[in-house]
């Protein structure tokens, strides 16, 4: 009997009819895919850092019409501003008609990725050999961070008040930096060890140099050539050091994944690929009913902490300026506010299916992900959004025609994680986690689908603009 033949109850219509993001979509929205995602590699390639990100949004808000507001300008429906807190984080706001006291719509994602971080006094020589001493940020798996080029980012701060800006390795005439690995045919006792173990965190030492300086006759002569370099081009001594910003990242550019074409890989796009998202949806609309507020912060990677996290006071001091203009307690607009955390969710990837369950992981090509709790094992440390609050969130996608996927983190014992979610949650504001599926999450070249990246920007921009 063929398939059409085949008896069916008319309850089938009651399953949820899950198909892949390619099958559903208009294919007159295949080039808006492929436009929006170019320009996200670009800004993903300018990007690799927090401050780097920062500078990028700004840019784009006066590009897109937003000015820099400063506390006690007027503000009415239509404005769209922006404010920049301590060089690594950025508010942007299009005032709503409607009066703050009846809520604003907030899209809070983090600008930060894993990296690794230059010590506060890390120039040294060994064996004739010039390197920086380094200490991870973030949750890495130490060894994929070996014998890979590297780029180094950041600022110096000097004594008179003088920033200066460190780039080494984004231009193709560059040179690269590089953490060595140990030789396989030595390395029997390292692969021996859990890899949780087989790279001490201090033995990631990144090389710089191995010429000596040829006018002396002391010690360190590797070391101090390379910091003569260094103060040739940048004018720094190694006492600045101590008040440096420095980070190495990968030396990788955005690339297009698979022969379709169908992903991206680059470092970071956890969580600057949600960044860009809820950037560029709120540069792209026009008078919301809501203020709509994106929020993009540093730090989530290390818990949020410090002036430049989402536990930092700069969020309420922001709210409470523009609730002040319309004369609003803060608490009022808190209440009656909806957030997305928009982070990036884990993709199932069949390669290591072992700690997904797959009946409850996001999938790539199936849309934006929606995480409805965080939190680890027994839902410890969770942001657990409310039933109404999801059903809110899927209505709001559903009549946008944005296509997405209910996207918890892995099988209940397997680990688990958050996001800045339940930092906003303690505002007493409604808050969700929705973002893209990443497969290697964490790791120096991570892969998205480009269906994925549009429609959480399409998504954002319907949130944006929801009543």
């Amino acid at each position: 009997m063929a398939d059409t033949d085949k008896k069916t109850s008319p309850k089938r219509d009651l399953l949820e009819k899950s198909k892949n993001g390619y099958d559903r979509i208009d294919p007159s929205e295949l080039k808006s895919i492929e436009k929006f995602n170019n320009m996200y590699k670009e800004f993903i390639n300018a990007a690799k850092t927090e401050r780097q990100a920062t500078e990028y949004a700004a840019a784009a808000a006066e590009k897109a019409g937003f000015r820099r507001y400063e506390r006690g300008d007027p503000l009415k429906p239509g404005d769209k501003i922006y404010r920049i807190n301590r060089g690594k984080a950025i508010f942007l706001a299009v005032i709503g008609s409607e009066s703050p006291a009846k809520g604003i719509n907030i899209a809070a994602a983090h600008l930060d990725a894993p990296r690794i971080d230059i010590k506060t006094t890390p120039l040294y020589e060994d064996f004739e050999l010039a390197y920086f001493k380094t200490h991870y940020y973030g949750g890495i798996k130490k060894y994929q961070w070996l014998a890979i080029p590297l780029e180094l980012h950041g600022v110096v701060a000097l004594k008179s008040g003088e920033v200066v800006n460190i780039s080494v390795g984004k231009d193709p005439n560059d040179p690269v930096l590089v953490i060595s690995d140990l030789l396989p045919h030595l390395a029997s006792e390292q692969m021996k060890k859990a890899m949780s173990d087989a790279v001490a965190g201090e033995s990631l030492n990144a090389l710089l140099g191995s010429i000596p300086e040829p006018d002396d006759e002391g010690s360190d002569r590797v070391k101090l050539h390379v910091l003569g370099i260094l103060n040739e081009k940048y004018g720094i001594t190694e006492a600045d050091l101590h008040s440096a910003e420095l980070s190495l990242v990968p030396a990788f550019d955005a690339r297009d994944v698979g022969l379709d074409r169908s992903m991206i890989g680059a470092y970071g796009h956890d969580d600057r690929v949600c960044c860009f998202d809820c950037l560029q949806a709120i540069l792209d609309i026009e008078n919301p009913s809501k203020t709509a507020l994106c929020i993009l912060v540093d730090k989530e990677e290390i818990g949020s902490e410090g002036v430049t996290g989402m536990q930092s006071g700069f969020f309420e001091t922001f709210v409470e300026d523009i609730c002040e203009a319309f004369d609003v307690q803060p608490r009022v607009c808190y209440e009656n506010s909806f957030c997305l955390s928009n982070d990036v969710a884990a993709a199932y990837d069949p390669n290591f299916p072992e700690p997904f369950d797959k009946r409850n992981s996001a999938r790539l090509n199936y849309g934006l992900g929606i995480c409805k709790y965080t939190g680890t094992r027994g839902k410890s440390g969770a942001s657990d959004a409310s039933a109404e609050v999801v059903a809110r969130l899927r209505r709001i996608l559903d009549e946008a025609g944005v296509i997405w996927q209910m996207a918890p983190l892995g099988k209940v014992d397997a680990g688990g994680g958050g996001t800045v979610a339940k930092f906003m949650a303690k505002r007493n504001i409604d808050t969700i986690d929705a973002g893209v599926p990443v497969l290697s999450m964490h790791a120096p070249f991570e892969v998205i689908s480009k269906l994925d990246n549009y429609m959480s920007y399409k998504g954002m921009k319907a949130f944006y603009m929801s009543v």
